[in-house]
């Protein structure tokens, strides 16, 4: 079930947000605690029956709007955390800007975050992740006719990259002055109308672009960059019994081969030294 309430960008502040996409996927109730309230394998959730989940849309592969459902490599994880609890997950779009404060986990409006989002220390502060689930690198994508062939070459050009990133914020270490987008979504149109000549992204997100052949025929990564970034998941911090639950349905995905078919319907093919990363 599907219901529709509002669309919101990652720059906007959490006090004039109104409600976001929310999407409930399969599962089974618990029982109400008596105070409006869940507690569901022993974790205390902030809806009966739901694992809420804050996310920001869109980020494909990880998370976008699919036939009318949200979908993706991280909505398939956080389903077996889901499915573990027995309830339902249902998903909340947010800014992107709270995940990095923790501000829907500390006002109860979700238990977890899942976003494609990296584990840095300055996020550490505000939320506890959970153990590294992905290694990402970041892709600098060009137009095929650009002349630019790395990310040397982008210095002094228009270069995009999404709002609140660790890429945003890669590309203005190496010098740059990115022009920043709200959405990925954004970011890709800004390259495909001329607005920039090159973009830094995720590489999994250039991945599904270039699914497109009409992408494909267009632009081409010049430049793929180790920045030994890992993505967690989070929650509120001190929310231990949430936190081991992830961690325990992330490492019987792992263990029994559910992880890698995820991945592989998601991202492409296994690479375990990217889907395995060590911890952070």
């Amino acid at each position: 079930m599907t219901t529709l309430l509002g669309r919101r960008t990652r720059l906007l502040a959490a006090t004039t947000v109104t409600a976001g996409l929310v999407l409930v996927v399969a599962g089974c109730s618990s029982s109400d605690s008596g105070s409006g309230k869940t507690t569901a394998g022993g974790v205390h959730l902030a809806k009966a029956g739901r694992l809420t989940t804050c996310t920001h849309l869109p980020y494909p592969p990880f998370q976008s709007v699919i036939d009318g459902k949200v979908q993706g490599f991280d909505v398939s994880l956080i389903d077996l955390v889901a499915k573990d609890l027995g309830v339902k997950q249902q998903i909340v779009d947010t800014p992107f800007e709270n995940f990095k404060t923790g501000a829907f986990l500390n006002s109860g409006q979700c238990d977890l975050a899942a976003a494609g989002m990296t584990i840095t220390p300055e996020r550490a502060k505000n939320v506890d992740f959970s153990d590294p689930y992905f290694e990402a690198t970041q892709a600098v994508l060009a137009a095929k006719n650009s002349g630019i062939t790395s990310l040397a070459d982008a210095k002094g050009k228009k270069v995009g990259a999404q709002a609140q990133t660790t890429g945003e914020d890669f590309a203005k270490k190496q010098g740059l002055d990115p022009v920043s987008f709200a959405s990925s979504d954004a970011v890709l149109n800004g390259l495909r109308t001329g607005q920039v000549q090159a973009v830094v992204i995720d590489y999994p997100v250039v991945q599904g672009w270039l699914k497109d052949k009409a992408t494909a025929d267009k632009f081409k990564v010049v430049d793929n960059l180790k920045t030994g970034e890992q993505y967690g998941f989070t929650v509120k911090k001190g929310n231990k019994p949430l936190l081991d639950a992830v961690n325990k349905a992330l490492k019987n995905a792992k263990a029994d081969g559910t992880y890698k078919k995820i991945y592989e319907k998601w991202i492409g093919p296994y690479d375990s030294s990217v889907a395995s990363p060590a911890g952070s």
